[in-house]
């Protein structure tokens, strides 16, 4: 596992999601957007997916995954590489559920803000739609790739 600083850490704990990508059995890339329930500094992210889906079936075949998390605005990112495991007991862990819920609850407050403000975005509240997680993608961080341009950085 590679260690996570306090940099990426702060990064990754401010994104209201990442981009996963894993592999399908052809191949091919396949990428979706899933929520950080968890971060280890030293080197380990839980993720929980809602849809036991395509991610689910490329995870199973193959644990290779990336994800990535950008701040469009301060032009800056992170990719991180690495394996997954998957977790179906983590449904059960009432602090993961805690921590998923307030997540998810962070990322309603901001998107109301944000509406409030009279900021274009989503017009319902797709957060609150969401199902409870299917089950738990645990990410062992290997590489860690920062996006952010080599004349941007200090």
């Amino acid at each position: 596992m590679k260690k996570l600083n306090e940099n990426i850490l702060h990064f990754l704990e401010n994104q209201g999601c990442v981009i996963v990508a894993s592999i399908d059995k052809n191949g091919f890339p396949h990428t979706s957007c899933k929520g950080i329930v968890k971060i280890e500094p030293r080197g380990r992210i839980y993720l929980f997916d809602a849809y036991q889906h395509q991610t689910y079936d490329n995870l199973i075949n193959n644990p290779r995954i990336s994800i990535t998390a950008i701040d469009e605005h301060r032009f800056s990112g992170f990719c991180l590489k690495g394996s997954a495991s998957i977790l179906f007991d983590a449904k059960k862990d009432p602090q993961l559920l805690k921590a998923w819920e307030t997540r998810i609850t962070s990322r309603l407050t901001q998107r109301l803000l944000k509406n409030i403000r009279e900021e274009k975005g989503h017009p319902r509240h797709p957060e609150i739609l969401l199902p409870k997680p299917e089950y738990l993608i645990v990410i062992d961080v290997e590489e860690i790739i920062d996006l952010t341009p080599q004349h941007l950085k200090s």
